[in-house]
């Protein structure tokens, strides 16, 4: 089992991950997993762009062929492009359908597994001291922040480690950001010749 500090600080690499990437990209990865899954709805949405395929041949075919001309023909076409279009948007409804219910299921699980889980840590353990301070190393007021609001004076609480892992990830992520700019600006330099530089 994970220790205390290390959950908390998963969790936050979670959190953080999520809000930089982004809910409704994370949402959409999802949906497009789930769509290669051998399910129903996976079924559905192979056999709604099926239909759309058709649906845009048959439209093609239709304005290929001349309505005045050959009118029989295009008519055929037209009732054959209208019941697969029929067909499509009726898919179309389903899988629209069952997006909204995945995405609404998506999102109280992320919820849960992210900030909801932070929330129960920092309720459950409350009282518990993440760790201990070394005794004597610090004066009493540092000490009774540290351990703010529950936690036992002399140490370290889960709602203090919280927020230490949240901003030291946020930091982190910045520096790394900032370096692979810098490196990545380096590289698009072109490095002038000795020749150029005579002249």
């Amino acid at each position: 089992m994970l220790s205390l500090i290390l959950t908390v600080f998963f969790v936050h690499v979670a959190i953080y991950l999520v809000n930089t990437i982004g809910a409704s990209t994370v949402d959409s990865l999802l949906w497009l997993l789930y769509l290669r899954l051998p399910t129903p709805t996976s079924r559905t949405a192979r056999k709604q762009q099926e239909l759309k395929r058709a649906v845009l041949e048959q439209k093609r075919e239709m304005n290929n062929t001349s309505s005045q001309d050959e009118f029989a023909k295009w008519a055929k076409l037209r009732r054959r492009h209208d019941k697969t279009m029929e067909e499509y948007e009726a898919l179309n409804k389903a899988l629209t359908s069952h997006k909204s219910s995945f995405d609404w299921t998506v999102k109280i699980a992320r919820w849960l597994s992210t900030n909801g889980l932070k929330v129960f840590l920092q309720f459950w353990y409350s009282k518990t001291p993440v760790f201990p301070l070394p005794a004597g190393w610090f004066p009493y007021y540092v000490e009774w922040i540290v351990s703010f609001p529950r936690a036992p004076l002399g140490s370290v609480s889960i709602q203090v480690w919280s927020n230490v892992c949240a901003a030291a990830i946020a930091l982190a992520a910045e520096i790394v950001g900032a370096l692979l700019v810098q490196v990545i600006g380096q590289k698009e330099k072109v490095p002038v010749s000795e020749g150029e530089k005579a002249q």
